[in-house]
């Protein structure tokens, strides 16, 4: 009788170690398998509301990925990047900033596209005085634009006035914005008397500003996309980049304001 409990207490003792060691074993595959379900995108600024709905359908697409998103002005996400930010998709507002980006070796050249097109527009408070035309800002005190240094929207405003012969002359005058969606809240609380967005920022708050003209005197306002090297993700990166530029993505972006590139 003693025998036989050796033998079984023997039998329990070798499958609970068996299990322990596959436990072991198997631990940081699943742990690997976890971490493969998750991904980062970030976006410029103006991709928030477009992008934020492209990564709930995408996540919908591929039960069990989590889809962060990250959104800011194209060239503090590109220093994040630069920095070692984990990050599996970059969309930029700019080509300047993708260039950056490409040179930096933080994407892989090869997966960049163009993927939507938008338009820089000068707008006013809801009812506030309108210029005729870009002099009429002379007569204005407080302009927003973003941050040059920083905003793909400042660029393409400060390139404008440029071309109009207005930029040096309109400097006191100017407030900058560390983001375009910052400008737009500006004169969507009436804290300037105009300021310079993108038509599809315009969109959002098109109950608090009024569209005054398209800006012209720039280069097109052309956003491309890439799958970013920082992160740990690279399959669902292009697997998101190719969602952004089917029929279905494109949908979407244009319910937003974007158009086709």
């Amino acid at each position: 009788m003693l025998k036989k409990q050796f033998v079984a207490c023997v039998r329990t003792l070798s499958v609970l170690s068996l299990g322990f060691v596959l436990s072991f074993i198997f631990a940081p595959v699943q742990k690997a398998e976890a971490a493969a379900a998750e991904m980062t995108i970030s976006g410029a600024a103006s991709l928030t509301d477009a992008f934020t709905e492209l990564k709930t359908m995408f996540e919908k697409a591929h039960p069990g990925l989590t889809a962060n998103v990250n959104f800011a002005a194209s060239n503090p996400l590109l220093k994040q990047m630069q920095e070692g930010a984990p990050v599996d998709v970059f969309a930029s507002a700019d080509q300047a900033t993708m260039d950056k980006a490409v040179a930096a070796k933080v994407v892989d050249s090869a997966t960049r596209k163009d993927f939507a097109l938008n338009a820089l527009v000068l707008i006013v408070p809801v009812n506030g005085k309108k210029p005729v035309d870009m002099a009429g800002l002379g007569k204005f005190s407080r302009i927003a634009v973003g941050n040059p240094e920083s905003v793909p929207a400042g660029r393409y405003a400060r390139d404008a006035l440029t071309s109009a012969g207005l930029w040096e002359t309109l400097q006191s005058k100017l407030i900058l914005g560390e983001s375009v969606r910052q400008v737009l809240d500006y004169v969507a609380r009436g804290e300037v008397d105009a300021g310079f967005v993108y038509a599809t920022d315009a969109l959002k708050q098109a109950g608090k500003v009024d569209v005054v003209m398209t800006v012209s005197g720039h280069q097109p306002v052309l956003y491309p996309i890439a799958v970013a090297l920082t992160g740990k993700n690279p399959k669902m990166g292009k697997a998101f980049l190719g969602y952004v530029l089917s029929p279905e993505g494109q949908t979407i972006l244009g319910k937003y304001g974007f158009s086709k590139p």
